[in-house]
């Protein structure tokens, strides 16, 4: 994951803006939800990194944030983060180098995530929803990903159930009847984004990036982050920024849209 072209910045423990770090939620703070960030905000980031750390913390995998944040920038998404926290932590780099990962089916094992496929998969084949596509459970190292529309909705899809969402409160419901059901494996259920949610173990969300930086603070040379800005946009209880933003180790800040985030980055750093 080396950076290739990166422009010049200075190390961690000189940054102007001292023992202070900013960590962004990707869709709907950073770009529009699985759409990739504009050439304002990656502007915004670069100078941002001028002053201080920045990192993003996001659900999806790494492939999924390469195709938002790296690919619109032409460099791999190392090159334009000091930390990239992937699904909340569970893949993380630190200026390109890989950190310390953990895998949720090693933590639940093989037979219980199998009781939690099946039982999703019948209860979305029992849905009628205005329309359904594919990939309704979408493994991943730290967690799993469930859409009952179907990840591979179009964005045209995606604002047409999310907007039936908001009215008939599919996700919410199936939360309901899923935190019941496995109440007995310790997990988080946590809606996010417009068409899912996702489930890993009590802990794993995404407060996990902390663990990161904790542990990078007793290394040798290490930074201890004093202040850390979280920004995102699902900050209400139940929504997956909901926990990092109220934990006491972080200043939180609600934005609306990737505008909204432009203009909090005016306000607080002059950038």
């Amino acid at each position: 994951m080396a950076a290739a072209n990166a422009p010049s910045y200075p190390p961690l423990e000189d940054r102007p803006i001292k023992n202070t770090i900013c960590l962004f939620d990707v869709d709907g703070t950073l770009t529009p939800a699985r759409q990739g960030a504009s050439a304002e905000m990656l502007a915004a980031l670069a100078a941002l990194r001028q002053k201080v750390a920045i990192g993003f913390v996001g659900g999806s995998d790494l492939r999924k944030q390469e195709e938002q944040l790296g690919a619109p920038a032409g460099r791999p998404v190392a090159a334009l983060f000091d930390y990239c926290f992937s699904e909340n932590g569970l893949t993380a780099y630190k200026l390109g180098a890989e950190l310390p990962s953990n895998s949720f089916i090693r933590w639940l094992g093989e037979e219980p995530y199998q009781d939690l496929v099946n039982w999703v998969l019948r209860y979305v084949a029992d849905l009628r929803l205005p329309l359904k596509r594919g990939t309704f459970v979408e493994f991943r190292n730290g967690m799993v990903n469930i859409s009952p529309v179907g990840r591979n909705a179009s964005t045209d899809e995606r604002n047409q159930y999310e907007a039936y969402d908001k009215v008939h409160k599919i996700r919410e419901t199936m939360v309901a009847e899923m935190r019941e059901r496995f109440a007995h494996l310790g997990l988080t259920f946590s809606i996010g984004g417009q068409i899912s949610f996702d489930v890993f173990p009590e802990g794993w969300d995404k407060r996990y990036c902390l663990r990161h930086l904790e542990a990078e603070a007793e290394k040798p040379g290490g930074v201890r982050y004093e202040t850390v800005h979280f920004f995102g946009d699902k900050t209400e209880p139940g929504g997956n920024d909901w926990e990092i933003y109220t934990d006491p180790r972080v200043t939180g800040h609600a934005v609306r849209s990737p505008d909204d985030t432009l203009r909090l980055l005016k306000e607080l750093f002059d950038i």
